[in-house]
């Protein structure tokens, strides 16, 4: 475009619009009359820019249309809206036809679905387990890469799980957030609180519900069953970095890394000797209050360790 002298071309828009030009001219110099026709270009161009204003300020309007009146919240479009208000109503529109659970979304009814169905579409590539869902696949791969995102800062301790961390956290704390209706006892997490219930509900408080399909035995929360069937299929999913072992269980495997380190954390308070197992330390104890909750059922002879029983009950067989 060729300028003429004493012309000056500005730009008025915006990233989203075509953007005008506009034209004005330099009367500095000239003329009183031209002066006049200066100050009517300049009236002119202030209404234009005042048209633009008002076109643009209209613009947000529509991404309030897709604002929560309850939270504020600003979504994309009118059915992300419509889903995300069902946090305030409550609405659970898909149900599952094999357990009567609803849920507010439909992909979220799918996931569960699975549960019934046994659909295991997630499967790892290292050792073959397959999983529900894709976070589950994800927070299970850091067994194998030994990846702990998730740090106290209390005590540098480190887990796989935020979950996890958090109620680490409350060993610090000493926040007990589940609460039994029936006594006001309270407890540091919900599987606590589920076993203490039975005493309330008549359900015996050695029950464990949760049974193995290979040995029979049976166990309080399925967490404890999932790690006893380890010893039937032989999966030792945590390694060691240092040496390569290999262990069934996480604090197995912390145990063990403390024979590289040299960390002893369980300290005796009656003759401040140290151990690398909180275990250890209870044993240990037992040697200064005297206590020997193992005994024979051959001989009523008395132990402080189970290992110190079955050493023992060998003399019989």
């Amino acid at each position: 475009m060729f300028l003429q002298p004493n012309c000056v071309w500005a730009y008025i828009g915006d990233q989203k619009s075509s953007g005008t030009l506009l034209r004005t001219r330099d009367y500095r110099g000239s003329s009183w009359e031209a002066q006049q026709h200066h100050d009517s270009d300049e009236a002119e161009k202030s209404l234009f820019r005042s048209e633009l204003l008002k076109k643009h300020q209209q613009r947000p309007t529509e991404k309030k249309s897709h604002c929560c009146s309850d939270c504020g919240k600003i979504l994309n479009s009118s059915p992300d809206l419509k889903i995300h208000k069902r946090i305030h109503t409550g609405e659970k529109p898909y149900g599952c036809d094999q357990c009567g659970k609803s849920f507010s979304q439909l992909k979220t009814l799918k996931s569960h679905q699975r549960i019934h169905t046994g659909e295991k579409p997630f499967g790892c590539d290292q050792c073959e387990k397959s999983f529900i869902w894709l976070q589950t696949l994800k927070t299970h791969q850091r067994i194998h890469t030994g990846e702990k995102p998730y740090g106290c800062d209390q005590c540098e301790k480190s887990f796989t799980q935020l979950n996890n961390l958090i109620v680490h956290q409350r060993t610090h704390t000493g926040e007990k957030p589940y609460s039994c209706d029936q006594c006001g006892k309270s407890f540091s997490t919900s599987s606590y609180l589920t076993i203490h219930q039975r005493i309330h509900t008549g359900e015996k408080s050695f029950e464990k519900p949760y049974r193995c399909d290979q040995c029979g035995k049976s166990f309080v929360t399925s967490s404890s069953l999932t790690k006893h069937q380890r010893t039937h299929t032989g999966e030792k999913p945590y390694n060691c970095k240092q040496c390569g072992k290999t262990f069934s269980q996480s604090f197995s495997l912390i145990s063990h890394q403390r024979t590289h380190t040299g960390e002893k954390p369980y300290r005796c308070d009656q003759c401040g000797k140290s151990f690398v197992t909180s275990s250890s330390l209870t044993i240990h104890q037992r040697t200064h209050t005297g206590e020997k909750p193992y005994s024979c059922d051959q001989c009523d002879k008395r132990y402080s360790s189970k290992r110190s029983l079955i050493k023992h009950q060998k003399k019989h067989t």
